[in-house]
């Protein structure tokens, strides 16, 4: 008689544990704070040409940051390897903004970023 594997087991085991995103402390912060911003915007995210809602696009990043794993280690890693491009076609994402300009996703996060850092705490 054929002893089952243990395998798959193991496989779901090693899902559980492992970590969601690699970022921690003020790192994890700064990520969940861009996810927010992005959330609680007006404007529009575009991707692969089509407009999509704030939480639409977080959403979508939240997912993206969840199958990166320990690839994303700081809020940098986070723009630049998950909100910034799509990683099927390497199109810009855009944020159109309610006064109808649209501009790259990365800038306009970074400068996010930017502006959280300079806020005294």
């Amino acid at each position: 008689m054929r002893r089952p594997s243990t395998l798959p087991i193991a496989l779901f085991c090693a899902l559980i544990v492992s970590p969601i995103c690699a970022a921690e402390g003020p790192a994890r912060a700064e990520i969940d704070y861009l996810l927010r911003c992005i959330e609680t915007s007006n404007g529009k995210f575009i991707r692969g040409g089509t407009e999509y809602s704030p939480k639409e696009a977080a959403d979508h990043l939240r997912m993206k940051l969840e199958k990166a794993g320990t690839r994303v280690k700081t809020a940098e890693d986070f723009i630049t390897g998950i909100a910034s491009k799509s990683y099927l076609n390497g199109k810009p994402y855009q944020i159109k903004l309610p006064n109808g300009s649209v501009q790259p996703a990365g800038p306009w996060l970074t400068a996010a970023l930017e502006r959280h850092r300079k806020k005294p705490d």
